[in-house]
């Protein structure tokens, strides 16, 4: 077992080392175990494992501490589900408007183009929310229902874990999970097709 201490570094920093130890492993595979000090690094490990179709667990040490082990190689593969049709859409959401000039019109506008997304078929893969785009997800946000829907239909709705933390809101999230800039620059770089917005 390779034992690596991410204690004191924030994501996305654990999930590129402990992604990076996972490729070195090579075919024969082998297990990680990854010492963080935070829940949402704690999630976003968990998040990577599953995304690459290990299996991870954790464990709550003393003083803060977190362990999480993820098991890699044949035997350790986790079985995954075919969502049936997919879009390779990605939309990258950066603000809580759109466009420029009267910045009422502009949440309508955002408003309306979320909901507009819902009604795609087959839906986006993902929806990514970052920098004030993360008050869309927030549990006050006037979206929520439409975003409920998406993620109802199969759409993976990540919001930035360091724009919830700076805007203090994290403890709102109403919808998706928590991610870091390592997730949402791969979400957006394995996109057939990505709208920025």
């Amino acid at each position: 077992m390779l034992n690596i201490d991410c204690t004191g570094q924030v994501c996305p920093i654990p999930v590129i080392r402990a992604k990076k130890a996972l490729e070195g492993m090579g075919e024969a595979g082998g297990v990680v175990a990854v010492l963080v000090d935070n829940d949402i690094a704690r999630q976003n490990l968990q998040k990577m494992a599953t995304g690459l179709g290990y299996q991870s667990e954790y464990v709550q040490k003393e003083n803060g501490i977190i362990e999480v082990t993820i098991a890699a190689g044949e035997g350790c593969a986790v079985d995954s589900c075919s969502t049936g049709e997919d879009s390779g859409l990605v939309v990258a959401i950066g603000r809580n408007t759109m466009g420029e000039g009267s910045q009422e019109l502009g949440q309508i506008l955002i408003k309306g183009f979320i909901y507009a997304l819902k009604e795609l078929t087959p839906p986006p893969t993902h929806v990514l929310f970052f920098n004030s785009g993360s008050f869309l997800t927030s549990s006050d946000s006037n979206s929520l229902e439409d975003l409920r829907a998406l993620e109802a239909a199969g759409t993976v709705i990540l919001t930035c874990g360091t724009c919830t933390n700076y805007y203090e809101i994290t403890e709102k999230l109403g919808v998706g999970e928590i991610t870091n800039m390592y997730g949402i620059v791969t979400a957006m770089a394995e996109a057939k097709r990505l709208i920025n917005i």
